[in-house]
């Protein structure tokens, strides 16, 4: 999923979590991080290709936002995974203790 690919930098993780608790323009998000005006820039259009992000003209400057379909969609892949996951940890649970009452039986023999 790119959205993942897209979060696993820091820097741009850090810009969700900034946007997730209050829309803000490019120059406040340069404020809130060590990097250039560009920088800021060039992470917010690899989020919102990403789906992560999107944006809304304000006069002059635009002010970007989360958007929650983008982060709806990464929390349903992750959902799933999760449910793949716990079903196939259920599945290995289940599997070791007949093993290990078989092997209980076999043992008393």
């Amino acid at each position: 999923m790119e959205a993942l690919q897209v979060l696993a930098d820091p820097v741009r993780l850090g810009i969700v979590e900034s946007l997730a608790y209050e829309p803000a323009s490019v120059g406040v998000l340069a404020e809130r991080f060590p990097i250039s005006r560009p920088a800021v820039s060039r992470h917010l259009r690899l989020l919102k290709d990403a789906g992560l992000v999107d944006s809304v003209s304000d006069g002059t400057r635009r002010v970007y936002r989360v958007r929650p379909e983008g982060v709806a969609a990464l929390r349903e892949y992750m959902d799933a995974l999760w449910r793949e996951a716990s079903a196939r940890y259920a599945l290995a649970a289940e599997n070791l203790a007949e093993n290990g009452a078989q092997s209980r039986i076999e043992d008393e023999r």
